[in-house]
């Protein structure tokens, strides 16, 4: 398995979903289905971090987010989709990565403070909340997945992640005769690729040349010859670290539009102003006719100004040029009302969700089918998984007796 083409992600089940989730995350995923060996799962752990007190709709939010994710697009034939609760061994890769973990990394992990601030209502004085992205590093790392699709504010995560796994590979990577073996993997690249090898591995650890480094890793993962062991002890080699037991996940940036709520700030949950993914039209329709428009346009006769405007926002996502045009025209010309400058963004949410309403409803008829994704999902979860903790038994000696 190539890490390189394997992206892991996951979503918490505190909520219905809502069109930010899907212009920032679903639409997303429905394209690297394509393109990678994809895990997404339901993040039910990870609800517990904020929630523990408050779990029973856990189990409800799961079901509804899952037909929401199949209705967007998701495709359990191109993806392995499963809930988190039902592969506990990463629960066993979590404890065992705690045991090597600073504390004071994840007290500085930037999303721990302004979480504890956001959430001062709530006793969040556990260790499920201090821990909670080392939890996300075992998510990640359980799949030795090297792409993890993320926002920029999300970046740290990834990074804990690469830490947790460079601190990994040091502790455990060297086994005896880490040197000799790897010497005897360079002779198997041949003896051109093993000249070439040479060179970047002295340009990167001398000169620390970051090009030649990356070169290296693609020689050594092109090679036939090499078992998945001899490469990955020759990744550690460049690097003078260990065997690369646990591979370094990499951010991928997610280029995604902006969602706009319904005031014009972020849409999200705790702002109150959002329009659910499956929104019946009546209901969209009234909470957009109602957004608030230019404060300086009190009069039909007054000249607007869409950039004060939050439905602006909107037209930028939804509305072609041509309607874009007509709305700056007609806008600054006081030549139509609020409502008319509404009605292309309500015909444009309804027509994006109208076949996503129809998809969920199928599989909200169908819940053996629902089971039989996440059960067969977790089965296929459970076996990367148990492959990577077998290693990481190996390396931490963790054997029996």
């Amino acid at each position: 398995m190539d890490s390189h083409r394997r992206v892991v992600s996951g979503m918490r089940p505190t909520g219905e979903l809502h069109l930010g989730h899907y212009h920032g995350v679903l639409k997303n995923w429905v394209k690297l289905q394509h393109e990678f060996d994809c895990f997404f799962f339901i993040a039910d752990w990870h609800a517990l971090t904020t929630d523990y007190e408050t779990t029973q709709g856990i189990r409800a939010s799961s079901r509804r987010m899952l037909i929401d994710w199949l209705a967007a697009g998701v495709n359990p034939g191109s993806t392995t989709l499963f809930v988190q609760s039902q592969v506990p061994e990463v629960a066993e890769l979590h404890l065992l990565l705690s045991m090597i973990t600073p504390t004071a990394w994840l007290e500085r992990v930037p999303g721990y403070k302004e979480m504890q601030d956001k959430l001062q209502d709530r006793s969040q004085g556990t260790y499920g909340f201090l821990g909670y992205p080392l939890l996300q590093s075992a998510d990640i790392l359980a799949f030795r997945a090297g792409v993890v699709p993320v926002g920029a504010d999300q970046e740290p995560h990834v990074e804990m992640a690469r830490e947790v796994a460079r601190r990994f590979n040091y502790l455990y990577g060297r086994d005896d005769g880490f040197e000799a073996q790897a010497e005897a993997a360079i002779r198997k690249l041949g003896k051109k690729s093993g000249a070439l090898y040479r060179q970047l591995l002295t340009a990167h650890q001398t000169h620390g040349d970051d090009d030649a480094l990356q070169t290296a890793r693609a020689l050594v993962r092109e090679q036939g010859s090499l078992t998945l062991a001899e490469q990955e002890r020759l990744l550690g080699y460049l690097e003078g670290i260990g065997k690369s037991i646990l591979p370094e996940p990499q951010s991928l940036l997610t280029d995604t539009a902006r969602m706009p709520g319904l005031d014009g700030d972020k849409m999200s949950k705790s702002g109150h102003n959002v329009i659910l993914l499956r929104e019946e039209p009546d209901d969209v329709m009234r909470k957009v006719r109602t957004m608030q428009t230019d404060p300086a346009r009190i009069r039909l006769a007054d000249a607007g100004e869409p950039e004060r405007c939050p439905v602006w926002q909107f037209h930028e996502l939804y509305s072609d040029d041509a309607t874009r045009q007509q709305v700056q025209s007609k806008c600054r010309g006081a030549a139509w009302g609020c409502l008319e400058c509404k009605q292309p963004v309500i015909d444009a949410i309804i027509a994006e969700q109208e076949p996503i309403r129809e998809r969920a409803q199928q599989y909200e008829e169908n819940p053996e089918l629902l089971q039989r994704i996440v059960s067969d999902g977790a089965e296929k979860a459970r076996d990367e998984v148990r492959a990577t903790l077998n290693d990481v038994r190996e390396a931490t000696r963790l054997l029996g007796i």
